[in-house]
């Protein structure tokens, strides 16, 4: 149990939140939180405004509210990764491609894909979109280029070849001009990103995460209630690492402070089922036995590009008898938002990834903006309560070894 599982109220928090694969500037986050705060409250009837960061470190901003009679001060930082993200998204709409086909085939020829497929078939089909949309964009450009070549080649038969290549690098760059609105190279760096090392942590980002786990190590020893760690999409597997890290640096003392994870629509299989990702499949076994932490992963099913209600500790093969965490809960869209804002959103994937992040019109036991702002910690929030009965929790990984 959490050693401040039983405290009264929350009066001062500092949240940390990790972005998924995101090369945007972490501002973004802030003006998101803002204005659906604003929303939510107005919802919901409590009190909440942002403000400027007080003190240095991280990007972040300050969060005062006002919640069942309680006000709260908490201090939201970004883990800031995204010149990572950027720097691992190639220019090249070669090297794109040579990213499409190294990519497939260590999905393929570890066996991953397949056991992917047993689970959800949202981030499945999430996962074969960019390689479908690429491969449909170069046939697309070598069709037309073939029709250039062949009504030109009746009258100048050499001379047709170069407009024909010139109309394929065109369009084959015009695409990927476009990608603002496909997402198919997006989505293509990120999955090459995690495959990369057949899913063994790139330098650069263990480098960074060993700086997020001083960040949070910090936080725990100064006079706040509650220390949240939020993990949204590839920011979950990240936060799983870091926390184990921060916990293992000081595994006799406990922490003053509640500690808490809040993992928000997490693709953590589409690493820990890679054959190197050794390290990652460890820190889950170890972090889904302690007793100084209070884990929640929250996802839906409405969500296509998470593993909705996969237990990822489980699904991954590296459960034990002593497995308390994490808590899979649902943050069941077609319930917690009306019929006319899910007629709205359910075919927009990538909004409906971050609805974790937004408000609900019919809200239930999940509010973002009272886990991060209210006077009650994670642990007092979902006490008692029980996973989903949906939850997926079977061993699928084929690789499930851990670092001894």
């Amino acid at each position: 149990m959490n050693s401040h599982e039983n405290q009264e109220q929350v009066k001062r928090r500092r949240v940390f939140y990790i972005p998924g694969y995101d090369p945007i500037h972490p501002r973004r986050y802030r003006e998101l939180y803002r204005s659906e705060g604003a929303a939510q409250s107005a919802l919901s009837g409590y009190q909440i405004s942002v403000s400027a960061k007080m003190g240095d470190g991280p990007f972040g901003w300050h969060v005062h509210s006002e919640q069942d009679g309680t006000e709260v001060e908490t201090q939201i930082q970004v883990l800031v990764w995204s010149d990572i993200v950027r720097d691992s998204m190639s220019n090249s709409v070669v090297a794109t491609y040579v990213q499409l086909v190294r990519t497939a085939w260590i999905y393929l020829a570890t066996g991953t894909f397949r056991r992917l497929m047993r689970l959800r078939k949202g981030p499945v089909i999430a996962a074969l979109y960019p390689l479908a949309m690429l491969v449909f964009q170069l046939a697309a450009a070598l069709a037309i280029a073939w029709g250039v070549w062949k009504g030109g080649s009746q009258f100048f038969d050499l001379f047709a070849i170069a407009p024909a290549i010139l109309t394929f690098c065109l369009l084959l760059r015009w695409f990927q001009k476009i990608d603002n609105k496909l997402f198919a190279y997006y989505l293509m760096h990120d999955y090459a990103y995690s495959a990369s090392l057949k899913g063994e942590t790139p330098a650069a980002l263990r480098k960074r995460m060993t700086e997020f786990t001083e960040l949070i190590r910090q936080a725990l020893a100064t006079d706040v209630d509650e220390v949240l760690v939020v993990g949204h999409s590839s920011g979950a597997h990240i936060g799983v690492s870091v926390l184990a890290d921060v916990i293992r640096s000081a595994p006799d003392t406990g922490f003053r402070p509640a500690l808490s994870f809040l993992s928000l629509g997490q693709v953590v299989p589409m690493v820990s089922f890679l054959p190197n990702a050794k390290e990652l499949r460890t820190d889950l076994q170890f972090l889904s036995v302690q007793y100084n932490l209070t884990w929640v992963d929250v996802s839906a099913p409405g969500d296509g590009c998470s593993f909705a209600l996969c237990d990822p500790v489980g699904v991954s093969g590296v459960s034990t008898e002593s497995k308390k965490w994490p808590l899979v809960l649902s943050a069941a869209f077609t319930q917690t938002l009306s019929p006319e804002r899910w007629q709205a959103l359910r075919w927009r994937f990538f909004r409906l990834h971050f609805q974790y992040l937004c408000a609900f019109d019919r809200v239930g036991a999940y509010d973002y903006f009272r886990i991060t702002a209210g006077p009650q910690s994670l642990a007092q929030r979902f006490r008692g309560r029980s996973s989903s009965k949906s939850r997926i929790d079977i061993a699928v990984s084929k690789h499930r070894t851990v670092m001894l």
